[in-house]
């Protein structure tokens, strides 16, 4: 920017001059306007060369109905296979106790994260708290082969538990 200083005999006074500027010169890059038309989509982009801006397409595709490979469910189909699931069940009023009780824990945990979360220090300190477990359950159980086989029978013996094979 060229300033001029203009001279009195007592003090100097700096006026800014404004250079003039031909080029247009933008921080915000050009974004053409979208075009939605069913036959074709294009991309233009204008590069910067020697003497000007150039269009350039970078991509065409063309939409066709022929080629689609979307998967279709069929709702009949799935609400068929729920009916008889659900007729196939003998404890129904057990099934929707412990449904609701799900949705009532994960509900309540939900509750009690955000309460955690809002506390200022307290979110930090579990994320360590998280890492380190994690370490040490690498440590104990995953960094050497005799751990890992143990891992691996005490989660094939709490199978049979659950499945009552035990």
């Amino acid at each position: 920017m060229a300033m001029t200083v203009a001279a009195s005999s007592s003090m100097a006074v700096m006026i800014p001059r404004v250079p003039s500027i031909s080029a247009r010169c933008s921080a915000v890059p050009y974004l053409p306007p979208r075009s939605f038309g069913r036959s074709s989509f294009t991309v233009p982009v204008k590069l910067l060369s020697g003497n000007g801006l150039h269009k350039v397409e970078l991509m065409k595709t063309r939409a066709s109905s022929s080629d689609e490979t979307s998967i279709a469910i069929d709702t009949n189909e799935l609400f068929t296979d729920l009916k008889e699931k659900w007729d196939g069940l003998e404890n129904k009023s057990t099934v929707i106790i412990y449904g609701g009780g799900a949705i009532v824990a994960v509900w309540l945990s939900s509750i009690v994260v955000g309460a955690i979360n809002s506390v200022p220090l307290l979110p930090k300190v579990m994320e360590l708290v998280g890492l380190g477990y994690t370490g040490w359950f690498v440590y104990r159980y995953l960094l050497f082969k005799s751990s890992r086989k143990e891992l691996a029978e005490d989660i094939d013996s709490l199978k049979k538990k659950i499945a009552g094979t035990e």
